[in-house]
């Protein structure tokens, strides 16, 4: 927030009719003092000032700055994750880009059904959608990791739909980011932490007269991080500050496969090739990816006369990472055994550049305060496939391709202003207005020709074989395309205190898409104080998510051999020609409606919240099945579509309903002598159920009509992740000394199959972190700690679901598959 008398300036402005704000507890999970937290003065959700955090109509969760540098890895998604019941996040491992951009997930709902802000200003998304089987399926979200920690003062997260107040995507909530605006003061800090782990998985026999034996077990020493960050307050001129920092991570891979017992090699004069007893059988990266990244993040603001105020700031980011494929084995089809003579892991080498920029002033007149912004934000990600070949090339392929890539880019202008009326109420009346322009942009390239070329080379029973590079594929020309599209909104928002004790307030937001047309969003919220101590708090409103650029513009084409004859497999933009012969049609928003009912108890200098929610989502935008049935593909050819054995697209059409329950308890006490210990107590119960599948008039009539969204989509939504998830996290403080102890319970989850014999269930596991602190001297600290303390895996698959061996572990688990990551960090304030 950019001026202290009236948040509303520091809201997004292209944010809507600002949230009914009112007197409601909200819950603050950070490490500091529960009676600091209760005087934390919050913007999210609410254009009126001086609003705290246990005075809001929804529930807010302010996260500090201390709670994500305490960390073992310490990074914004995993701060939050460690934080907030209600939000998971997977770290899925062999799924392309998403190894590199993990997406997060609240109250169980979809990645890009969250909103982010940094500043209150909306975030621009991720370029990658996430394609493979993980939790996020068919979503684009925001890349929260962009953002180095030493950056940011503290995070508000909004538990509430806020579509009506920020537009577009604010449909589970609102996370949003607030940056540091110091003029001085600094910390300068090292990080150093690694996997010390053990785990355990099951294993497939090998066949019979082999020459080598199995293994079901593993010590695991890698996934090194060394991390160096640095955040400094400057002055500008008498008032103004400038706060930048900078940030270096290195992380190392992990290794979580099992044990490989297929036969790797082809039979040397009927017998087993004697290669096969020596090879390395942990053949596979599954776990953490190889991470080289560097950020830089400045804010800035300052005076520019009595009335009037500017403020900026601009980020920049390189990532380079590393993630494994499936191996490819010696004697299988597609590895040529001249190039690659005991097989090959392909390694898929992303590179993310994200780029961002504001700049506003904020001023007053004739009442009103007055907010005006520009901000711009850029991700592109671009695909280098390396230790891998063309097999269709044969002998000639090369081992490292460029396989194209894709972006993103949004332009917003927003202005606001907001001013209070004396209209005879316990309160002034709170009255916000503004709108928001912008234009949004997707972009994606093809890669070079050998990345998706076939070259005709022959299998040795002269069958033809896949093109491009293996594993990844690379973009082709047809694939490329350069769209944007611009939208326009309006909102108001009216908020007062209407009688001593009860708050309201009302905000209506409308929005127009040049691609799917128009929307209206409203928000009605109140809250009613009982008493000082107790107070009821509630919304209704409904809101909207608009389809993604990169749902409406990613294509993607692979070639099969069907007997022989090539058949292009495509992830088809829903207005392809082909796609529409399936029944695609252009995407249409999202649409929910949100009831919330929540209680907040002041217990002296602690604090009780309980938030209820219930949410309706029609039309989910999702990602269809593989479409390639003998059906589909005669369909398609019939339909003047020969070559194409079919595909999938986006599509509208699933209903949902999730409803649930946060609880969280925050109390401190002062123990004397021994110091001082913070307790917070939290706990999420969500269950999803899918009420609607789409299905098309045209896919309908084929018999058997094949499945749009099938049964491992829905129990994936349904199950896919914990319904119940519980921490308990306590600070202590006396002196120089200080510790964090905290366990977080994650309930079961699911990982369908295609049928029921093929599901397999996590079972409920409890994580415990710990972390010691010394403050050596006035400058200089140093903590040791241990994330994942005892060890805990996921229940590792049956060695029926691994087969390969290079996936031991489902991909749904909500804490990954890593194990105990022990640290140490040094730090020096500035």
């Amino acid at each position: 927030m950019h001026r202290n008398t009236l948040p509303a300036r520091a809201l997004l402005a292209g944010a809507i009719a600002s949230l009914f704000a009112g007197s409601a507890a909200a819950q603050a999970q950070q490490a500091t003092s529960t009676e600091d937290n209760q005087a934390t003065v919050v913007v999210t959700g609410t254009r009126v000032s001086n609003r705290t955090v246990l005075d809001t109509a929804a529930p807010v969760d302010v996260i500090s700055a201390d709670t994500i540098k305490n960390a073992g890895v310490p990074e914004i998604t995993q701060a939050l994750s460690v934080a907030l019941p209600s939000l998971n996040f997977p770290r899925p491992g062999l799924a392309d880009g998403t190894d590199t951009v993990r997406p997060a997930t609240l109250r169980g709902l979809a990645p890009d059904q969250t909103l982010v802000l940094v500043n209150s200003k909306r975030r621009h998304a991720s370029s990658l959608v996430n394609l493979n089987g993980t939790i996020g399926r068919g979503s684009a979200a925001v890349d929260m990791n962009t953002i180095p920690t030493g950056i940011v003062k503290n995070i508000e997260v909004l538990r509430d739909g806020a579509s009506a107040q920020y537009g577009s995507d604010a449909i589970a909530g609102v996370v949003n980011i607030r940056l540091r605006n110091d003029r001085s003061g600094g910390e300068a800090t090292v990080s150093y932490g690694k996997r010390i782990t053990e785990y355990e998985f099951a294993v497939t026999p090998p066949v019979a007269g082999a020459n080598w034996g199995t293994q079901d077990e593993r010590k695991r020493r890698d996934g090194d991080v060394a991390t160096v960050s640095l955040w400094k307050g400057l002055p500008l001129g008498e008032t103004g500050f400038l706060t930048i920092a900078a940030e270096y991570k290195d992380q190392e891979h992990t290794e979580r496969s099992g044990y490989d017992t297929r036969q790797q090699y082809p039979l040397v004069n009927g017998q087993f090739d004697p290669r096969e007893a020596t090879i390395n059988r942990f053949n596979a990266w599954y776990g953490e990816p190889e991470l080289k990244q560097s950020t830089v993040f400045a804010n800035a603001g300052g005076q520019v006369s009595e009335n009037v105020k500017w403020y900026g700031w601009a980020s920049y980011q390189k990532r380079e990472a590393e993630s494994g494929g499936f191996f490819r084995r010696a004697l299988q089809d597609n590895n040529t055994i001249e190039i690659y003579p005991n097989g090959f892991l392909p390694i898929i080498a992303p590179e993310v550049d994200d780029f961002s920029a504001a700049a506003g002033f904020t001023w007053t007149t004739g009442g009103w305060d007055m907010d005006s912004s520009f901000s711009y934000g850029k991700n592109k990600m671009d695909f280098t496939i390396k230790n891998t070949l063309n097999r269709s090339l044969g002998t000639a392929s090369k081992t490292e391709f460029e396989a194209g890539g894709f972006s993103y880019d949004q332009l917003t202008y927003n202005l606001s202003a907001v001013r209070q009326f004396d209209v005879g109420l316990a309160s002034p009346l709170n009255v916000a207005l503004g709108g928001e322009a912008r234009r949004e942009g997707y972009k994606l390239e093809a890669g070079e020709p050998d990345s998706w070329r076939n070259g005709n080379a022959l299998l040795p029973n002269g069958m033809p074989t896949a093109s491009g590079s293996q594993v990844f594929p690379g973009f082709r020309p047809t694939d490329e395309s350069d769209s944007h599209r611009t939208a326009y909104s309006v909102f108001a928002d009216f908020e007062a205190t209407v009688l001593p004790s009860l708050l309201a307030s009302f905000a209506v937001r409308g929005e127009h898409y040049s691609d799917f047309g128009s929307n209206w969003s409203g928000k009605l919220a109140g809250r009613y104080d009982f008493t000082p101590n107790f107070g009821l708090r509630g919304s209704v409103q409904n809101g909207f998510r608009a389809p993604s650029m990169q749902q409406q513009n990613f294509t993607s084409t692979a070639t099969n051999f069907i007997n022989g004859v090539p058949f292009d497999l495509t992830t088809f933009k829903p207005t392809a020609p082909a796609a529409v012969a399936l029944g695609a049609k252009p995407l249409d928003a999202e649409k929910s409606t949100n009831f919330s009912l929540g209680a907040v108890t002041k217990l002296g200098r602690g604090s009780l919240t309980i938030d209820a929610f219930h949410i309706e989502i029609r039309d989910r935008i999702v990602l269809s099945e593989n479409l390639t049935q003998d059906n589909v593909r005669n369909y398609l050819t019939a339909n003047g579509f020969p070559g194409v054995s079919g595909g999938r697209f986006f599509i509208n059409g699933v209903d949902t309903t999730t409803k649930g329950v946060d609880v969280v308890l925050n109390y401190p006490w002062n123990l004397g002598a021994a110091g001082r210990f913070d307790l917070t107590v939290a706990g999420n119960y969500t269950d999803t159920s899918v009420d609607k599948v789409p299905q098309t008039a045209e896919l309908a009539a084929l018999s058997p009509p094949p499945v749009l969204f099938g049964r491992v989509n829905v129990l994936t939504f349904e199950q896919g992740t914990p319904k119940t998830k519980y921490t308990a996290s306590g600070t202590w403080n006396l002196g120089p000394w200080g510790a964090t102890l905290r366990a977080t319970r994650y309930g079961k989850i699911l990982t369908p199959g295609t049928t029921p014999a093929l599901d397999h269930t996590m079972s409920a596991k409890t994580l415990v972190d710990l972390e010691g602190r010394w403050k050596i001297n006035q400058s200089l600290s140093l903590a040791v700690g241990a994330e994942n303390l005892f060890d805990q895996y996921p229940d590792a698959y049956p060695a029926n679901l691994n087969a390969t061996g290079n996936a031991p572990f489902t991909n749904y688990s909500p804490f990954g598959r890593s194990g105990r990551f022990v640290y140490a960090r040094l730090t020096y304030a500035l």
